[in-house]
């Protein structure tokens, strides 16, 4: 669903979503005897809303009680507003047991093809429950 927002005579969209995912390759780097470990993961996810498809790697951090930290860098293919090409979004997040929770913004300069000059925000927030597909919400303009 896209929503448009006026702000000060610019205009910008709201695009709600949920990607599938179709791949999550995670693995430890390092690891102590406490139960705490970094991990990298490499995630694979499919298309929907205008989203063709999207790709992200994470550096992870875990707390020996389960919960996590971790910084990423998400690269999009999309067609948004009509204008098709890709961009890169940088975040960081982390999950308290039960919610993993992202706050994203576009890489200045990351958008391609038709979506140069894109500028935004994004924010996710998904539990076990929402698996396999990760929610979305990118609010975005394109200059």
């Amino acid at each position: 669903m896209c929503v448009p927002h006026s702000y000060g005579g610019v205009m910008t969209k709201t695009l709600q979503t949920a990607l599938e995912i179709k791949s999550w390759d995670e693995k430890p780097y390092r690891e102590f005897d406490d139960g705490r470990k970094f991990t990298r993961a490499e995630v694979q996810l499919g298309g929907n809303a205008g989203i063709e498809s999207a790709t992200f790697e994470a550096l992870m951090y875990y707390g020996a009680d389960g919960t996590g930290s971790y910084v990423m860098l998400m690269h999009i293919t999309a067609t948004l507003g009509g204008r098709t090409g890709s961009f890169l979004l940088r975040g960081s997040g982390g999950y308290d047991g039960t919610t993993a929770a992202s706050d994203m913004q576009v890489v200045a300069g990351s958008g391609i093809g038709e979506l140069a000059g894109l500028q935004g925000t994004a924010t996710s927030a998904s539990t076990k429950d929402d698996y396999p597909n990760m929610p979305l919400t990118l609010t975005y303009d394109i200059g």
